[in-house]
């Protein structure tokens, strides 16, 4: 037979993990989202590194004042690639920062540590790395469209 603290630890246990699995919820939306700007972001890149080869390929074929907006052009280009790049690396720590939230949680609850400070301070570095990501995004597209309205006639 079984002794009665025993059946209590388990059954609180359970209730611990049952509480971290409701909580983890929200931070598994949050890698989706994530994952999707990745893969916007990473569009955004390939089109970028599309259109410099098209830039480069031309630029042999133009008269000096073609080859200076050309080369104007890649310049830009590999701008935005470069903030495009940045905005990946942050997307992905903030993602590597949420797994560890959610490890961070499930641990806590497993071995009985609060870690509730180290928890929150992941995810607020989590956020930190996602508003710095969303911030170089913004920043491309600026330049993308101010640099498509400067080539215009």
């Amino acid at each position: 037979m079984r002794h009665p603290d025993f059946a209590n630890t388990m059954e609180s246990h359970l209730t611990d993990i049952t509480r971290v699995i409701q909580l983890a919820v929200a931070p598994v939306f949050l890698l989706t989202a994530i994952a999707t700007m990745i893969n916007a972001l990473n569009t955004r890149l390939g089109r970028i590194v599309d259109r410099r080869r098209v830039v480069q390929e031309r630029l042999h074929a133009r008269s000096d004042d073609e080859a200076k907006a050309g080369r104007q052009e890649i310049r830009m280009l590999v701008r935005r690639a470069r903030l495009v790049y940045y905005a990946i690396f942050g997307a992905v720590l903030s993602a590597l920062l949420v797994c560890l939230v959610v490890a961070g949680a499930f641990l806590g609850a497993l071995l009985g540590v609060d870690l509730a400070r180290s928890v929150a301070a992941l995810f607020i570095a989590a956020m930190l790395a996602m508003i710095a990501a969303l911030g170089l995004f913004l920043r491309e597209v600026f330049l993308a469209v101010r640099s498509g309205t400067h080539n215009q006639p």
